[in-house]
């Protein structure tokens, strides 16, 4: 969360202005984390314990804010990461960032690109990612070659990770007018790649590029495209939007209304793959 001089956190709470705020905190009567409070000082009232005169401050109302963005490839997607060059907060207009305080929506790693979620709503967040919701995501997946029939089926029945079995929703090759669209989007654009669509409920850490890579077939590029009823149709590599109230209110109701149209058969053996288990990225 984003860090905030400690009068400034005292009057968006109510408490007093800034400059009686300054006056509270020479009198030593305002702490931080149980020590008193340092004129000046940066604070995350969300992650710190803040007293006034003994008594926590009120919560305080935020605008409820939600955004999308086109992730490229070498953007990390965290808040904050001193050791990356680059990550997914700046892809968010400045003034967002310092006043909404918005954090991403679930993950893509550091080399996947396509559709990522903002929001400083945890609510609305927590239906989108939970497991027990069943929200899709669907992905480009560019390979070097073709996949076999084989390795399809194999995809398709399964692959055995150290999670469990895991599955795709959806497997199935990419038009050549889906290509494109999706070309126009990204940068580079790769158009020599070979080119399927993904949809999976699941979430494993790395879930896609492990499947493929069981089924011989390491991913070149991956390309996330759809977050349930949101799709990656008109923002261009590296840039964001805020979400229209219809898009929002869509968003939450996939929660409760899972679009898979065509769930996957299980058949045949599976194959086997290692990994490990972990976070909400599927990439």
């Amino acid at each position: 969360m984003t860090r905030e001089r400690l009068q400034k956190v005292l009057a968006s709470a109510g408490i007093a202005s800034r400059r009686s705020g300054e006056d509270l905190i020479r009198a030593g009567r305002v702490t931080v984390d149980g020590r008193p409070a340092i004129l000046g000082e940066q604070v995350d009232p969300e992650m710190q314990r803040v007293l006034v005169d003994g008594a926590r401050l009120p919560a305080i109302e935020r605008q409820r804010s939600y955004w999308m963005a086109n992730k490229p490839a070498g953007v990390v997607s965290t808040v904050r990461d001193r050791h990356a060059d680059r990550t997914v907060m700046e892809l968010l207009p400045p003034n967002v960032r310092r006043e909404a305080r918005l954090y991403p929506v679930g993950r893509l790693d550091e080399e996947s690109e396509g559709l990522l979620l903002f929001t400083n709503d945890g609510a609305w967040a927590d239906l989108l990612l939970h497991p027990r919701y069943g929200v899709e995501r669907e992905y480009m997946v560019g390979l070097v070659r073709s996949v076999t029939r084989q390795q399809k089926l194999a995809l398709r029945n399964g692959i055995e990770l150290e999670e469990g079995l895991a599955r795709f929703d959806m497997l199935e090759d990419a038009t050549p007018a889906q290509v494109r669209k999706l070309l126009d989007l990204l940068a580079p654009p790769h158009a020599e790649l070979r080119w399927y669509r993904v949809v999976l409920a699941q979430g494993w850490k790395r879930q896609i590029r492990r499947m493929f890579e069981a089924a011989g077939q390491p991913v070149r590029r991956l390309v996330r495209v759809r977050v349930g009823s949101q799709k990656l149709t008109d923002i261009h590599a590296g840039e964001a939007r805020p979400l229209a109230h219809h898009e929002v209110t869509q968003l939450a109701s996939c929660a409760r209304r899972p679009t898979t149209t065509r769930p996957a058969k299980r058949a045949a053996p599976t194959a086997k793959a290692g990994g490990a288990a972990g976070h909400d990225s599927a990439e």
